[in-house]
């Protein structure tokens, strides 16, 4: 369910929260504000409709919450936050979530509402992994599942592509690879041309030295690409880990819309 999984719920807080009820099972609940095209006056409704009883199922979200428009239901239920509405012991995947907003929108009105059809199931496919962190970027900016190189990460080990985490174990000068998503791009005045990247894996953050001469050659690359993998030198001084990189490539995860901070 939304809960067990981390996810963003219409059934909870409109902020981030964590549950206290079963201390064995911690989680992560996103607020609705983290929905991107949700409308403030559509978010207040939908919590103040919510406080004042549970959804029974979607049917009852678009009664009772009219100022919800089709296309931020449809958000709501690809990021997965209408999944446990009205069927916490049996929740939907957002596929399910989906089929049930578009026989919801199109039964909703005054003439239709006496006339209700039978509960079918989807006959949609559940989201694979790749469909759900885009989903999940798409609609919310981030995801609370695993980070897009987790998936890749026995790959990433046959090409032997060391994590974030393990640099600090790496001899200083030692040739290594590393791989991530590119979460921020610096090029300082006073650094005389050079760039400073840093990549981002399921274990933590790892930091790129680019060139004068390799940006030259590499720019759109190193400029624009969402995930690199960057070949180097390791450089450890006093602890401070960063790889001079002799070698960048594109590298194909996740068609995910990643932001980076770049150049500031």
């Amino acid at each position: 369910t939304l809960e067990e999984h981390s996810a963003l719920s219409t059934q909870h807080s409109a902020t981030p929260s964590l549950p206290t009820a079963d201390h064995s099972r911690f989680v992560l609940r996103l607020g609705l504000r983290y929905t991107r095209g949700l409308r403030e006056e559509a978010g207040k409704a939908l919590v103040r409709e919510r406080y004042t009883a549970p959804f029974a199922d979607i049917h009852d979200i678009v009664r009772r919450v009219p100022e919800l428009r089709k296309d931020e239901l449809v958000t709501l239920a690809e990021i997965g936050a209408l999944n446990s509405v009205g069927n916490s012991l049996h929740p939907f995947h957002r596929r399910d979530a989906l089929w049930q907003v578009e026989r919801a929108v199109r039964l909703s009105g005054p003439l239709l509402e006496e006339f209700s059809e039978p509960d079918l199931p989807s006959p949609l496919q559940r989201m694979n992994y790749e469909e759900r962190l885009v989903a999940d970027f798409h609609g919310t900016g981030l995801t609370v599942g695993p980070h897009p190189m987790a998936y890749r990460r026995a790959e990433m080990t046959q090409l032997s592509v060391r994590s974030a985490k393990e640099l600090s174990q790496i001899a200083n000068g030692k040739h290594v690879r590393i791989a991530g998503s590119v979460i921020a791009r610096q090029r300082p005045g006073t650094a005389h041309g050079f760039v400073f990247l840093s990549l981002e894996d399921e274990t933590g953050i790892a930091n790129a030295i680019i060139t004068p001469d390799l940006l030259q050659k590499n720019r759109v690359l190193v400029t624009s690409e969402r995930f690199l993998l960057i070949e180097g030198i390791l450089q450890n001084q006093d602890n401070v880990i960063s790889v001079k990189a002799e070698r960048v490539l594109p590298l194909s995860i996740s068609a995910a819309e990643m932001s980076s901070h770049d150049f500031h």
